[in-house]
């Protein structure tokens, strides 16, 4: 299954009926948080830094997203969404002059570095006709100077009530859109205009603005525009999710911080969370996490903040990091999502902030925080361990961070692969396909070690409301199975807990 997004439109490819699902797919992650230039609260993939760059533009001082998904790609992921949100943020205004009126075109985009450009033309357009026009809008990058992206509208109208008005032809486009009061005329053809002579494009005349730092609220969003955190819903896997700090020396927000709880917890997701710059030893860490009062499976911390070996800069956050690293480990051949004891190293350029004590880890680790210490060599080392939920009687494993997202990506995989079911009437062949397809599953995760034992339990059951899995079996290190039910119906998937495993001596 595979999400392709472009321009607010998620396609999604289920899977087939009793498809084998996919034991071992790539760890996706997504940032939140501010950038120079690109769309607006519009989930976009990239696999590269060099691809950042080019669609959002370079690391900016004012932001901390550049940084982390540097971090990110640096540390060994591979697959980042990206959702740039912005406070107050205006796009760049050109104006076509049109006989004593102007055609007032705003970028889509905005930001002071978004270039866009315009031409207009009367190519192949009848000499009689008056109200016809061709439009050309081009995205410049600012540091080459090369095309980077066109858009061409020919036999546009800039009559309102013509079928062709530019007006509504804008409305799809990535560059730009019209604004009020329309032209009267149509627009004069741009070749030979004062200061674009050689080129034929008219330039803007007012440049976009950046806006201001960010709030909780513009992380946040907005569920029904689908804004901020909620920019993610259409993907339809979501795996990390981290919102760097949104402004220079900024802790993120309560308000924001639990949003993105709630949504990952929704969506089955596991939330990066960046100690505050004010944790600056042992004793203040674990004051502050308990003051934090984020007792959820679905996120995790780490304690100290980081330092560059060279140059110069206070501590900082390494979320991204974190979630490169968490990435790479993903696709290790053994497919060990349980960390080993040894820890996973981080990339030389950093150094821990403050110094944890060999003593003090057990410490961090009961209070939720996941130490960062200095390994062979003077490397530090992320020991990955633990969730921010200590768990209550039916959630206890769930404070193995490695448990709990184990446990995450067997769910999952489960729904994305049976949502076929849900759209099927034969209720008897839907419940032996899944039951067939979901055991296959588990043994091949069994078989590749990612389960403790071969035993594990599946059933499932078709009514009227929808198709029901139950799934139970034993992640590594866990004395005891967990169990999940899956209520799987045409409006998506509901995940929940069972306090008591099916018994598993005759499972397969």
């Amino acid at each position: 299954m595979s999400d392709a997004v472009d321009r607010g439109i998620t396609v999604t490819e289920m899977a087939l009926m009793g498809e084998s699902i996919d034991v071992s797919p790539e760890t996706t992650a997504a940032f939140v948080g501010r950038a120079l230039r690109g769309p607006l609260n519009q989930p976009v993939l990239v696999r590269d830094f060099g691809e950042f760059r080019r669609r959002f533009g370079a690391s900016w001082s004012r932001s901390s997203l550049g940084p982390a998904v540097q971090q990110f790609f640096d540390h060994g992921g591979k697959q980042l969404y990206v959702v740039r949100v912005a406070n107050n943020a205006r796009g760049a205004m050109l104006c076509l002059p049109a006989s004593g009126s102007a055609l007032v075109l705003r970028a889509v985009e905005p930001g002071s570095t978004e270039h866009i450009r315009a031409a207009v033309d009367y190519d192949g357009i009848e000499e009689d006709n008056e109200a016809l026009f061709n439009l050309t809008l081009q995205r410049i990058d600012p540091s080459t100077g090369h095309v980077i992206d066109q858009e061409t509208y020919r036999r546009s109208s800039y009559l309102p009530d013509d079928e062709s008005f530019i007006g509504d032809s804008l409305l799809t486009s990535a560059l730009a859109r019209a604004e009020n009061p329309y032209p009267a005329h149509r627009p004069e053809p741009t070749q030979g205009i004062g200061a674009s002579l050689q080129s034929g494009y008219v330039e803007k005349v007012q440049a976009g603005v950046d806006g201001q730092e960010l709030t909780d609220y513009d992380l946040v969003g907005s569920r029904r525009s689908q804004t901020g955190i909620f920019a993610l819903e259409p993907l339809s896997r979501l795996d990390l999710v981290y919102l760097p700090p949104p402004g220079k020396n900024r802790d993120l927000g309560p308000a924001s911080l639990l949003a993105a709880e709630l949504f990952c917890r929704e969506r089955g997701a596991m939330l990066i969370v960046d100690p505050h710059g004010g944790w600056t030893t042992t004793a203040k860490a674990i004051d502050g996490v308990r003051r934090l009062g984020l007792a959820s499976p679905n996120a995790m911390t780490y304690f100290p903040r980081m330092l560059p070996r060279e140059g110069d800069g206070g501590p900082r956050a390494v979320g991204g990091a974190i979630a490169g690293r968490l990435c790479k480990q993903d696709r290790a051949a053994d497919g060990a999502m349980v960390a080993a004891a040894g820890g996973l190293n981080l990339s030389r350029g950093l150094v821990t902030a403050v110094s944890v004590e060999p003593e003090d880890i057990h410490t961090l680790m009961r209070e939720g925080l996941n130490p960062i210490v200095n390994g062979p060599a003077g490397r530090a080392q992320l020991l990955p361990s633990v969730t921010l939920g200590g768990g209550g009687e039916t959630q206890r494993q769930f404070a193995s961070l490695g448990v709990r997202r184990l446990c995450l990506r067997i769910v999952n995989a489960i729904d994305l692969g049976t949502r076929w079911a849900a759209f099927e009437a034969d209720c008897d062949r839907v419940e032996r396909r899944v039951r067939i397809q979901v055991r296959a599953y588990l043994a091949a995760m069994a078989s590749i070690g990612m389960l403790a034992s071969e035993r594990f339990a599946v059933d499932c059951h078709v009514s009227h409301r929808g198709l029901t899995i139950l799934v139970a079996f034993r992640p590594p290190g866990c004395v005891d199975p967990v169990s999940f039910t899956l209520h799987q119906g045409a409006t998506g998937c509901r995940v929940a807990t069972t306090a008591f495993p099916p018994v598993m001596e005759n499972c397969a």
